[in-house]
């Protein structure tokens, strides 16, 4: 029988079971990848569990995964508030009338879709990725979101990279959380 003490969930400990791939998805790009901590049960919870003691006592209504990383920790913190998950995708991935938001990111241009009747005013609504880097894709994420005129949005991070040069800017008005913050000097 293993008698091996259950690991202490620090901050440091989630950071070093990440693995850093260079030159992915172009020359240049150093990705932060989190399969690692998905595939680790204590990991996963531990930040299934402290985003979801963040958002508590929000009211949020839907909780919203930005493809595809975004949807493991978002449907998971969805399933613990009580809320419903929505999925923000790629262009082409969903079945039903959508919505778009084009965006700018290090490398290019991109859109993320959204279904039409995904979220409605009475919503309160987390927008939930695996990290904030460049601020493209939260962004538009964030603006998609907003078409909708829910009540409020707010914002979760499992990782910000806080040194790295931004293409957007969050709206000041959404409060913005991160589990991990990398890069501060």
């Amino acid at each position: 029988m293993d008698k091996t003490p259950p690991v202490k969930m620090t901050d440091e400990y989630l950071v070093s079971k990440l693995r850093l791939v260079p030159d992915y998805p172009v020359k240049g790009i150093v990705f932060f990848d989190v399969t690692n901590l998905f595939k680790d049960p204590e990991c996963l919870e531990e930040i299934v569990s402290r985003t979801a003691a963040l958002y508590r006592d929000r009211g949020i209504t839907k909780v919203a995964g930005i493809e595809s990383r975004g949807f493991v920790v978002a449907a998971a913190v969805a399933s613990r508030l009580g809320a419903g998950f929505v999925p923000i995708r790629k262009p082409g991935k969903l079945p039903f009338e959508t919505v778009s938001e084009r965006y700018e990111k290090e490398y290019g241009t991109d859109t993320l879709e959204m279904h039409c009747d995904a979220i409605g005013p009475d919503d309160v609504v987390l927008v939930h990725d695996d990290i904030l880097a460049t601020g493209g894709s939260s962004a538009a994420a964030i603006a998609l979101v907003r078409r909708f005129s829910p009540r409020a949005v707010y914002a979760n991070f499992i990782i910000e990279i806080v040194d790295c040069p931004k293409v957007a800017t969050l709206p000041e008005d959404v409060e913005v959380t991160s589990l991990l913050r990398l890069g501060e000097r």
